[in-house]
């Protein structure tokens, strides 16, 4: 299949919130088939497969491959999705433009040989930076200046079209509104029945983002990685190491990916985060209001995924929840977060209304 009618992955696929719960299907049986995949592509014998660590859409493993130490993903979602081959090109190309991103060592989505999608990455030594968040450790100051920097850096890749691109790296969609409003009324109505929202709040968000049409009206596209958060970054308390898991990116728009370090930080984060991003590149006009957009945007699908997927249930060892947080603090910020984007762009708030 491909991804024309997808939004974003996890909520939007036909296995809706597949590979969201934590209670990962075996990976037993995928381990001989994936070692035996490995020796053909690798042209070798020594294959040593160890259980992942990874919390994503996908299972995964840490392995020694003819000496070299590497990262394993797997896709073995139903809907035979070839994507991992999408995202690593994209890899490729953000390295490129000087934000590291992990090698791509191999990668097989054809599902001719066997019937899942494999990756193999450099291995990056560090954790990612989440660890860090809940050890109370963290440098935020430095850490959002710098992912700042590299959003603003990797925006300098661009591809034709708009939203999740194609195995040619040209976006599914002719113009910027066919992708941000994709789904959006299926997303608003699951929150109603799931009785997130009221009738009434949906019919405001919908009336407000009709409001501010007009800032869809891009003339083009950059890259957007689309799932950006500290589980996605790798590095030390004071540096960025790497970014990771770009299965989501997108052609979009240049706040798109500011609004989704909103998604989970306050004003301080931001404001070093803009810093940062005007380091290398001006903000666009009317970058608040297309900001306060795209995190409400980004807040409807994150509060599909944590409503369906059950996010609300959990304790803090799930990796959204906040050291000694619950579920129920996460419901609050999710509601929080959605009312203050829609606040925000009704009236142009600053950035320290977050």
């Amino acid at each position: 299949m491909n991804r024309r009618e997808i939004y974003y992955w996890k909520c939007d696929r036909p296995a809706t919130f597949h590979g969201t719960d934590t209670a990962r299907e075996s990976a037993v049986s995928i381990e001989e088939p994936l070692s035996e995949a490995l020796k053909h592509h690798f042209d070798t014998g020594a294959v040593v497969l160890s259980p992942g660590s990874g919390q994503g859409n996908h299972l995964t493993w840490q392995a020694v491959i003819d000496g070299v130490a590497m990262f394993l993903r797997v896709e073995n979602g139903p809907e035979q999705d070839h994507h991992l081959a999408v995202e690593s090109a994209i890899l490729d190309r953000i390295r490129e433009s000087g934000v590291r991103t992990p090698i791509v060592h191999g990668c097989d989505a054809s599902r001719e040989r066997v019937p899942f999608a494999w990756q193999a990455l450099e291995m990056i030594n560090e954790p990612d930076l989440n660890h860090w968040q809940k050890q109370n450790c963290l440098n935020a100051e430095a850490i959002a200046f710098e992912i700042g920097v590299g959003v603003a850096t990797w925006q300098s890749v661009q591809f034709p079209g708009y939203g999740v691109p194609d195995e040619n790296l040209r976006g599914y969609h002719a113009a910027y509104p066919g992708y941000f409003h994709l789904n959006l009324e299926r997303h608003l109505d699951f929150l109603v029945e799931r009785q997130f929202l009221d009738v009434a709040e949906k019919g405001e968000i919908v009336a407000v983002i009709n409001e501010h049409a007009a800032l869809l009206n891009l003339k083009s596209g950059c890259l957007v990685h689309k799932d950006l958060a500290l589980w996605n970054i790798m590095g030390t308390p004071e540096k960025v190491t790497a970014f990771i898991d770009l299965d989501d990116a997108i052609s979009g728009d240049p706040m798109d990916d500011l609004s989704l370090l909103a998604c989970f930080h306050d004003a301080a984060f931001l404001a070093r985060a803009f810093a940062g991003y005007e380091t290398v590149r001006p903000l666009p006009d009317e970058h608040r209001r297309r900001f306060w957009l795209h995190l409400l945007r980004n807040m409807i699908v994150k509060a599909v995924i944590r409503v369906g997927a059950g996010y609300f249930d959990r304790d803090d060892q799930f990796f959204l929840i906040g050291s000694g947080g619950t579920g129920a603090d996460l419901k609050a910020v999710t509601r929080q977060k959605m009312a203050v984007a829609l606040k925000g762009l009704r009236e142009d708030l600053e950035l320290s209304h977050l």
